[in-house]
């Protein structure tokens, strides 16, 4: 006869495991210290194998805990997705939720999105915010799919699955020249606009001066592409973005491409979950394309990559 799982043990378990503190989770749980730590000995118990040893002050996870802990963030995970299908119904099928890191350019959003506008019984929503706190609605199923410009590691209890869809080139763009641009001798006879220090092709071209013995005058960091590109079109600035960000502007010739950066990319990645249900329209729109994604004509691309639902 098979011995079944106490359910209330092993969330008990789960709950201390990732907070560390007993005492401080029987409180946020209501529950005395205790009796929690009773239920917890009796999961090690029916286990027989110890799943908590005390460092200093905290509870730290055995071999076996971590074990176990990966299990129990997949049967609650799963749990949690039960009960958003649940409530949602059959909506569930009807409405696809993206979340978007807030640093991505929004002409690339549009791209990857604007297909399922023409999908009539579907309703997108789109949200933005920082990247951990979209994983983490990721994670409670409150969102289908993440869009980031960072790739993701899979961690215990979080089997991300992680697809760039797209790779580009990172530009320097401004107004015309008349004399043209040489890299990197002009990097420094303009004022430049740059991401903010966090981003990652930030990083990677303050390296590249360093390198080159190169010395840029900059007027602003921004974190937001769409507020980079008002104000690289609106000043005599040059930006440091992917060509993408600036694709309106570049095709009717308000700003130009000076140079493109060598060695330098940003990349774009789909962010996902395992589920037993995931959205019929995730596959098509993931397995599209780059060019479709970064063609200069955005509208026209995005007709070519129209998704098709996987539903009859």
């Amino acid at each position: 006869m098979v011995e079944h799982l106490n359910f209330h043990h092993l969330h008990y378990f789960w709950a201390v495991a990732k907070d560390g503190n007993l005492t401080r989770t029987a409180a946020r749980l209501r529950i005395s210290q205790s009796a929690m730590s009773a239920q917890i000995r009796q999961l090690e118990e029916q286990l027989g194998e110890a799943l908590f040893r005390r460092e200093a002050r905290r509870l730290a996870l055995t071999e076996t805990g971590h074990v176990v802990l990966g299990y129990a963030e997949q049967i609650f995970a799963t749990g949690s997705e039960l009960v958003a299908t649940m409530r949602s119904g059959r909506r569930r099928e009807e409405i696809l939720r993206i979340g978007t890191v807030a640093t991505l350019s929004r002409n690339f959003q549009e791209s990857f999105v604007r297909p399922l506008l023409d999908q009539p019984d579907t309703t997108l929503r789109l949200v933005s915010g920082a990247t951990s706190d979209l994983l983490a609605r990721l994670a409670d199923h409150e969102l289908d799919l993440v869009l980031a410009n960072r790739p993701v590691r899979r961690e215990p209890g979080r089997p991300w699955r992680c697809r760039r869809v797209a790779k580009q080139g990172v530009s320097v763009v401004g107004r015309r020249r008349s004399r043209g641009f040489r890299f990197p001798d002009d990097l420094g006879t303009s004022p430049m606009i740059l991401p903010g220090p966090d981003s990652a092709i930030r990083s990677e071209f303050d390296a590249l001066c360093e390198q080159l013995g190169v010395t840029v005058s900059v007027l602003a960091e921004v974190d937001d592409m769409a507020m980079m590109r008002l104000l690289v079109r609106d000043t005599e600035a040059i930006a440091l973005v992917p060509s993408v960000v600036v694709r309106d502007e570049l095709r009717t010739g308000v700003l130009t491409e000076l140079c493109v950066v060598p060695g330098l990319v940003e990349t774009f990645h789909a962010i996902t979950v395992d589920r037993q249900f995931q959205h019929p329209l995730i596959k098509a729109l993931v397995m599209r394309d780059e060019a479709e994604l970064l063609a200069m004509d955005g509208a026209r691309a995005a007709k070519r990559g129209k998704p098709t639902s996987a539903r009859p």
